[in-house]
């Protein structure tokens, strides 16, 4: 249950900097055409999910509790982006290849074509 509550908690954070900074990001560029918003806090969280994680790993820097509050929930909360970024880095580094190049592809194929999916469905509805 405690991890449970340090996800929520974590998540809170993350969404609430997840906002804070892109919306500075969207008007430090201040190019109503290009999500700069987006692309700062994913490229941020790919970034610190790939530092901690690999701290974590190596040094076991984290308890379970602590790794849940900030890779699972301020990172999630922050961008979903940087776990599916981390997935498949470790399916590379671990030589599963055929693994990181599906989770890719099924995540680009199917969030596309979901986000299609729904628009159409929402033409109709």
């Amino acid at each position: 249950m405690i991890k449970l509550v340090m996800v929520g908690m974590g998540g809170f954070a993350g969404s609430i900097c997840r906002y804070m900074i892109s919306d500075v990001s969207q008007r430090l560029f201040n190019d109503p055409f290009f999500p700069y918003g987006t692309l700062t806090v994913n490229v941020v969280g790919c970034l610190l999910i790939g530092l901690l994680g690999g701290l974590s790993e190596s040094r076991h820097l984290f308890t379970p509790e602590i790794r849940a509050l900030v890779l699972m929930g301020f990172l999630g909360g922050f961008t979903t982006f940087s776990t599916f970024g981390y997935e498949i880095f470790t399916f590379a580094r671990d030589g599963q290849f055929v693994s990181a190049l599906t989770n890719l592809l099924l995540h680009l194929i199917l969030g596309f074509g979901s986000v299609w999916l729904g628009f159409s469905m929402s033409k109709v509805l």
